[in-house]
Parts: structure tokens; sequence; C-alpha cells
């Protein structure tokens, strides 16, 4: 037998089969583009996406018929949804979160701490709410004839012939949902006006919604009898496909965007928390929660040294078949760089959410080298998290070890400035498909093959390497952080004109 998970994301899908072990039997992935109809606007054809995911479980099914799949769930993008009617049927394309057409239905909200305080997202044009405001004041006739507005998670069910069900972890993204009582609030609802009937009903992360149909199911080359569960928002699953499991530990997804993912017991939606606009929401273990910090631009500042004045690295890796990012970083070295960097090359991400930041280079001399500033990018993208860091740890959120996850966990040299920055310890995993893995987990416990998700986690997620902190450079490293924290107000005006 084996577990299926489908990692449903903003650029494409990707469906795993497990075996019980963890180990990957089988995998599938197609892309599909972001359109832009109109400057602010960021869109997926629905279609396409529905299309895309049913292809991935047929050809990740087929390559497995010896370990027939049982149950399979999902991890989804977060904060983007679709319209469809009392058939199932798409009337739009999906609205992804980084599109930007509901400031004036942001800035109506009364209180964003009470916003926050209820549900535990600073307010923000990102949330799906805002954006079915805006299609009710722009779009009426679209919006009448909408039966849901629903997530993906909610739509796989639906496109399954099931009932529409979301997680507690992403019903708690939509910026109507309590994150303490665990349902949709009467007074977001009263606020913004909208009946909760719009929304998909949700529950814990891990529940069978029901069988796939088995007309479905054949169409998918599923066999008969799969069971369909919850799964959850991308970044928790992130966590717990990484191994996330108890109160104290993190993991920190080093990709274009770098996104630090924190669990423990209680709900952190303070005033304190907002002010650094760390979202709080349900974990996909049942009364735990999770919070995020995030920088916009990591890997991707990264990427723009190498397009940038990377030419003769990327000439040699062609050449040789090594990795342009190990030639672009060797001789860089581990202590602290004279460079800082400030990485707001799209804007910034939590704490500032300051959308018309940009990136700054700062103490730059004749001398200065390329390895200074390739440091200096290392050293600032940390520094950048330590910010999110701080914040959580002042309100009591632990933070005793990261999981490092991503294309940025693979360089040493980032994992070990990452360590003496924050002095913790890192962990390399042996896991690559952490989303698609924690679904499977999900999906497991589900149908009693684990006896908790806990030991699901336990059974399946291998750390690989432990890179421990360095007393001395982390010393050193928080003299400079006390200098980078003094940048970004420093320069923020003159970064606005520009």
């Amino acid at each position: 037998m084996s577990l299926m998970g489908v990692d449903i994301g903003t650029t494409g899908v990707k469906a795993c089969t497990f075996n019980l072990d963890g180990k990957i039997l089988a995998s599938a992935y197609r892309e599909y583009p972001t359109l832009v109809p109109k400057p602010g606007y960021a869109e997926l054809d629905s279609n396409q996406v529905w299309n895309s995911i049913q292809e991935v479980i047929r050809e990740s099914s087929s390559k497995t018929k010896r370990d027939p799949v049982e149950a399979v769930s999902v991890s989804v993008f977060g904060d983007s949804f679709t319209l469809v009617d009392k058939k199932g049927e798409f009337l739009s394309n999906t609205i992804l979160a980084m599109d930007n057409r509901a400031g004036e239905q942001t800035a109506r909200w009364k209180s964003r701490s009470k916003v926050y305080r209820i549900t535990g997202q600073p307010l923000h044009v990102m949330y799906m709410t805002n954006k079915i405001l805006w299609l009710r004041d722009n779009k009426p006739k679209l919006f009448d004839k909408t039966w849901k507005f629903l997530c993906w998670e909610d739509v796989f069910f639906c496109k399954l012939g099931l009932e529409p069900v979301t997680d507690y972890s992403l019903a708690g993204r939509t910026m109507v949902f309590d994150i303490v009582k665990k349902n949709y609030s009467r007074a977001m609802l009263d606020e913004a006006g909208l009946s909760e009937n719009l929304f998909a009903r949700a529950t814990l992360a891990g529940t069978v919604v029901g069988e796939i149909p088995s007309k479905m199911a054949s169409r998918l080359s599923l066999p008969k009898g799969v069971k369909a569960v919850t799964g959850g928002f991308d970044q928790p699953s992130a966590a717990l496909g990484a191994g996330v499991i108890e109160a104290g530990m993190a993991v920190d997804g080093l990709g274009t965007v770098e996104c630090l993912t924190v669990v423990f017991d209680e709900p952190a939606n303070t005033p304190e928390l907002l002010k650094a606009n760390i979202p709080v929401f349900p974990y996909l273990i049942e009364d735990m929660y999770a919070a995020i910090g995030y920088n916009m631009t990591s890997g991707a500042v990264l990427r723009w040294y190498r397009d940038t004045f990377g030419a003769a690295e990327v000439a040699e890796a062609a050449r040789t078949g090594k990795d342009v990012y190990d030639l672009i970083l060797a001789g860089v070295p581990e202590t602290p760089s004279s460079v800082l960097v400030l990485p707001h090359f799209v804007g910034t991400g939590t704490p500032h959410l300051d959308p018309d930041s940009k990136g700054a280079i700062v103490g730059l001399t004749l001398g200065t080298t390329k390895q200074d500033l390739l440091k200096g990018i290392i050293d600032s993208l940390t520094y950048e998290i330590c910010l999110n860091v701080e914040a959580m740890e002042s309100v009591g959120i632990r933070i005793n070890e990261l999981r490092a996850t991503g294309g940025g966990a693979k360089s040493r040299l980032w994992l070990q400035t990452k360590a003496d920055i924050l002095n913790k310890p890192v962990y390399t995993l042996d896991v690559s498909e952490g989303g698609c893995l924690s679904a499977a987990v999900l999906a497991g416990t589900a149908i009693g093959k684990y006896p908790s998700v806990r030991e699901g986690v336990r059974q399946t997620v291998r750390t690989k390497d432990k890179v421990v902190p360095n007393a001395k450079r982390h010393r050193a490293y928080r003299e400079r952080y006390e200098v980078y924290k003094e940048l970004y107000p420093s320069v923020k005006r003159v970064l606005h004109k520009l």
C-alpha cells in the first residue's frame, strides 16, 4: 500500500506516493503560469490548475500499481481562492495572495488590533476576504452567482465529488476565522457583511472528508475506496514535513522567499506580535499554533548577484558541470562581512511589511571584494530573519532549533552563518518533498496507519546533518546585527523617495 500527498503551489503542483517509512515511490509535477490581466492583479487559470492536479495524481498513482494508494491529502498555497457555483463549476480565475486590487476594501476595517486579536492575521491586502469584498463592490453579478469562495484545499475535495472542506490552518488565513474558538467569527463576518455559508466548513487537519467516488477514482487511476483527508496551508505543511512536532521547533525554508515557521502550544496573537506583523494560525497538530516570519527576497538576491555579476562562474559551471553557487561562494569567509545589504529588493516581508522599501548596499570601500559583498548578502539575509526571531521570542515563543529546507539548505556557509547569528543549531533533512510528505502523514494517520500525527512524522522524517553555532563568531555577529537594525530606519525615507 501507499499514501499520496499532493502539494498544490502558486507555480505548480506535485503529487508523491510514499510507503509508510516515508520513502518516495513515485512523483509527478506540472507547472502553470501566473496571469496578470491588469497591473496589480495576479491570477491562475483555475481549470488549468485542476487539470494539472488530475494529471499528477494519475501519473504518480499509475507508477505505484503494486503499492496501491489508500488515502490522499494536500498541502495548499494560502491566501488565494476561486469562485464556484452550486454545481462546483469554476466562475473565475484563482485570485492569488500577491494580487493587490483590494486596497480600498482593506482600509475599511475599523480596528486593526481587533482583527488581529480574533483572527491572528495582521490587516493586509493579501487576505481573501478583502478580495471577496472587492468582487462584491466591482463585480456584483459575479458575486451573486457564487455559491462558495474556495481555497484550493476546498476546491480539491469539491472537484473529487465530496463536500468542500478546509482545515483550521487554511481557514485561519481567511481573516474572518477565530483561531482560538476554531470557527468563523461572527464579529468579523458581520463587519464584512458576509455569510459564513460562502466559506468551506472548517475542521482539523487529518480528518477524513470521504471516499473518492469510484468514477472519479477511475479517472485519476486510483483504486476504489481511496479516502480523501484534510491537509493544510503550505507553510505549516512544510514544517510538519520537516519534523516540527513540538514547541520550540521551527523550519526555515530557504527558497526564493525565506519563510520561518515556528510552532507553540498557546495562541500568541498579542499586541506586541502585531507590531511585528507576525501572522498566527492553528497548526496541523491539534491544540498547537504556528507563526510565520518571512523575507520576500532571500535566494532571489543571490540569483540577482549570479545574473548581474556571476557571468564567469555561470560559464565555468556550464563547462565543468559544477554547481554555480558553489563556484560563486568559493572563498567566502565564515566571519562577519564589513558590508551590509538591505535585502528589500521587492519590498519587505515581516516585520516591516513595507512594499515601498528597496534594496541597499552600505559599507563599500575601494578595498571591498566580491567575497565581502557575497558574505554581506548571506549575513544580511540572516539578520533580516533574526528580526522576526527576536519579535517572536519577546512574547515567549521559544525557538530551540531550526530545520533548514529549500535550495539554500545546500549551502554549508549559509547554514553556518545562520547558526552563528541566531545561536541555534540548524539541521538538514533527508526528505526533499516536505509538503507532500506532510500530506501523506496526515492521510495515513486518518486511516489508522500511524497512531498519531507525531508518530507518523517520527517514522518518516529523518535529520541528516547538524550545524552548531560558534560562540566567538556569534558575539562578533551580534555587534554587526545591532548596526543592521539601524539600517532600514535610517534609509527608509530615501528609499521611499526612490
